[in-house]
């Protein structure tokens, strides 16, 4: 009896302990994950400049914000500001605890040596293999740095894979082979050893597909990079093959799905043609199943099963880059004379093979592999003859029409499903608006199905995380600090709200939430530059659309209304003009331009009102344009103005709404409306106008000078009765005119338009039509007229 009291205690215990655990489990679950990140785009290079590398890195930020990150991001770096850039990074990682998910996105030129890959900032002075450690920034410290932190997990994206412009035959093309960390993901546009070839569009093909794949909801992280590798593969018919290593263990997704999302490829397809052999496949599956899998294994038994297929030397090069990549890792990390030799034994002509010697050097051994040495073991064997053509070259790229290489089949829509139809050409993004700052992408929505998750904490000052579902025109005018003018209005989805969520409204204050952050360095050295304390960077001469022919060259204007962001100083010079010393004051200062975040829009604005171009907004910045609402019109006897915001160049032919509105212009001057209103002979000698009404206008237009100078009307005011006494009108109509010359301003009286002075209103400045009848009255019989 007392046993089985003493076990139905215990069971209750046991069921209380279980469901406290599975409680604090799920409390875990959802605790708020903080998303940060780190973009830079690297393009204004004094020696081949890349175009597209900025607008790469304005799209990725532009996407990891609609994500719930957290971004800091800016362009054309130097080698002092990227340094404190990731120094600052990290240290904002270390500070955000441990549910905290980092990314770092790096687009410019990357170069590998001995083992180690590099960043080049836009002035580095590379010539030879000895300035890269000195001149380019050493990824591996950092990412290692980024390693050693408690996070959720980090990514670290290299769009740097290119044909480097600075080093000739001295160190290896692309990229050097890595392996992550634990909690870690390193992803390259291109696998290691070789190159992406040039891109020709406003956007690259690896950044572009990385921003569809992050769009996409439910994808675990791996199958997003699984799936970039397809879509650049498909898209740049087989010339560029991304890489990947990763080793997350924690469960991320970028977007989720909604339960009423349309139905996705049935995932046991997929799951199955994974588990399978290759050889059980046929060649069109089973090239995507090697690709999807990217190891130099699945290339193998793809080889293996179909060695006379067209595909065969395309995969075959695959794998000899993969293979050599995997032998020069392991020579590098045992670092002897005789891993050095064992590499050169097997690749002389490799693409490491100057590595190997300037190592052995370094070592005082001998440079060629003596008859005897201990040749060490390696993870894969030899490479065999036919796969030696594609590694004994300085470059390697898949896209070199030497190989004539068959572009590769589509891959099946179980693996990856086509594109959104709205995401499949990308309109290029107008130029950048200042110096250090991304470019801003017209932004596409997100499918209302996906949604970042629940768990996921906003990020402060974000409007496009606030409204990734709207398609209407964003007014970022508005969002501004309190006591700035008019009352702060939320934006976001239906309803005012993020993403259409009840409950959920906009914060007031959120200022330049469209555009990325700059990092705390680049915002400290763009102020020094306004302040004439440091000079203009080189960079900002150097357009590299210029160079390519590509959008975003001098001429082109872009939206005048893109906010800068918060910490930006308003102003800043961009890559479209030349280096001035001090361009501009700093916001704030005395004499200077408000910050943008204090902007105003002008009296009788609507908000997401469109009127003429470069003048008021146009939606919020990287928003496509709504449709047109009222166009705002100007206080009475004003002239209607276009108000930029701070800091976008003002075109003297776009400040002045083109819109034929005569008692809204500006007054001409007072000489060229004296010539203006002097009719013509034919005109003042008209039958219909009395010799006494004609004599009048001359002094009356003698006048406005003085007018205009006088500091008081009364001057003006007692000639009209006179005048109006001349002609016969109705009484009625005499006595209502001099109480109507008070009321307008001195500008309308002073210098009416040329049009208002060939067709005058009645009541006005001119004798109504019907004053002719009198003058035929004026004449007795028998006198002269």
């Amino acid at each position: 009896m007392r046993f089985a009291r003493n076990f139905s205690i215990l069971s209750v215990c046991l069921v209380v302990i279980s469901g406290l655990a599975g409680h604090l489990d799920r409390a875990a679950a959802q605790a708020p994950e903080k998303r940060i990140a780190l973009v830079v785009g690297n393009g204004a290079y004094a020696k081949s400049p890349l175009a597209t590398a900025a607008n790469d890195a304005g799209l990725i930020a532009q996407t990891l914000q609609a994500a719930g990150f957290d971004v800091i991001g800016a362009r054309d770096l130097d080698g002092d500001t990227l340094r404190k850039s990731f120094r600052d990074f990290i240290n904002k990682a270390e500070s955000s605890g441990p549910d905290t998910v980092a990314m770092v996105y790096l687009a410019g030129y990357g170069l590998q040596l001995s083992g180690d890959n590099y960043f080049v900032p836009v002035d580095s002075t590379i010539n030879r293999d000895t300035d890269v450690p000195v001149e380019a920034l050493r990824t591996g410290d950092y990412i290692r740095q980024l390693a050693s932190l408690p996070l959720k997990a980090g990514i670290v994206v290299l769009d740097a894979a290119r044909q480097q412009p600075f080093i000739e035959g001295q160190i290896a093309s692309g990229l050097a082979l890595v392996e992550a960390d634990p909690r870690m993901l390193i992803a390259f546009n291109a696998a290691p050893g070789t190159v992406a070839p040039a891109e020709q569009g406003a956007y690259g093909v690896y950044a572009q597909s990385l921003a569809e794949m992050i769009r996409t909801g439910g994808l675990p992280l791996p199958e997003v990079f699984n799936r970039v590798r397809l879509r650049v593969n498909e898209a740049s018919k087989g010339a560029q093959v991304p890489w990947d290593s990763q080793k997350v263990d924690a469960s991320f997704t970028f977007f989720e799905r909604a339960p009423d999302a349309p139905a996705a490829p049935a995932a046991d397809q997929a799951a199955a043609a994974r588990s399978r052999p290759i050889r059980e496949l046929g060649v069109r599956d089973a090239y995507a199943a090697a690709l999807e899998r990217d190891t130099l294994p699945a290339y193998e038994d793809f080889l293996a099963a179909y060695p006379d297929d067209p595909m065969a030397k395309r995969v075959r090069a695959i794998a000899a880059a993969r293979r050599e990549a995997i032998t020069w890792r392991r020579t590098y990390r045992t670092d002897t004379p005789n891993a050095y030799w064992s590499y050169l034994q097997r690749y002389p002509r490799g693409p490491h093979a100057a590595d190997a010697r300037r190592r052995l050097a370094i070592l005082t051994a001998s440079l060629e592999p003596p008859p005897t040495f201990d040749v060490i073991e390696y993870d894969v064997p030899p490479p065999p003859p036919d796969e030696l053509m594609y590694i004994d070259r300085p470059v390697l790229a898949f896209g070199d029409p030497e190989f004539d290489f068959v572009a590769p089949p589509p891959a099946p829509i179980y693996y990856l499903p086509p594109p959104p139809d709205d995401f499949v050409i990308l309109e290029p993004p107008p130029p950048p608006i200042g110096l250090f700052i991304l470019p801003q992408p017209y932004f596409v929505p997100i499918p209302v199905y996906y949604r970042p998750p629940r768990y996921v904490a906003p990020p402060p000052n974000n409007i496009i995380f606030a409204n990734i579902h709207n398609r209407a025109a964003i007014n970022t005018v508005i969002n501004r600090r309190p006591g700035a003018g008019e009352g702060s209005a939320p934006v976001g989805g239906p309803g005012g709200r993020p993403n259409g969520r009840p409950g959920a409204p906009v914060a007031p204050g959120q200022v330049g939430g469209a555009t990325p952050t700059l990092p705390p360095a680049v915002a400290q050295r763009a102020t020094l530059i306004q302040q004439g304390k440091a000079p203009v960077p080189p960079s900002a001469a150097i357009n590299p659309a210029v160079r390519t022919g590509l959008p975003g060259a001098p001429g082109q204007v872009g939206r005048p209304s893109a906010p800068l962001p918060a910490n930006a100083p308003a102003g800043l010079p961009s890559n479209q003009v030349s280096p001035r010393p001090n361009p501009l004051p700093v916001p704030g200062a005395r004499g200077a331009p408000p910050p943008p975040s204090a902007a105003v829009p002008p009296a009788g604005v609507t908000p997401n009102a469109r009127v003429a171009p470069g003048g008021s907004p146009q939606g919020g910045p990287g928003m496509r344009p709504g449709p047109s609402a009222t166009d705002p019109i100007a206080p009475a006897g004003q002239p209607r103005m276009a108000v930029p915001p701070p800091g976008a160049p003002l075109r003297p032919s776009a400040a002045i709404s083109p819109r034929p509105q005569p008692e809204l212009r500006r007054a001409p001057p007072p000489s060229a409306v004296n010539a203006a209103r002097q009719p013509p002979p034919a005109a003042r000698i008209a039958p219909s106008a009395p010799p006494p009404r004609m004599a009048a206008p001359p002094p009356r237009m003698a006048a406005p000078p003085p007018r205009m100078a006088a500091p008081s009307p009364p001057p003006r005011m007692a000639a009209p009765p006179p005048r109006m006494a001349a002609p016969p009108p109705p009484p009625p109509r005499m006595a209502a005119p001099p109480p109507r010359m008070a009321a307008p301003p001195p500008a309308r009286m002073a210098a009416p338009p040329p049009p208002r002075m060939a067709a005058p209103p009645p009541p006005r400045m001119a004798p109504p039509p019907s004053r002719p009848a009198p003058a035929a009255r004026a004449c007795p019989p028998g006198a002269r007229c």
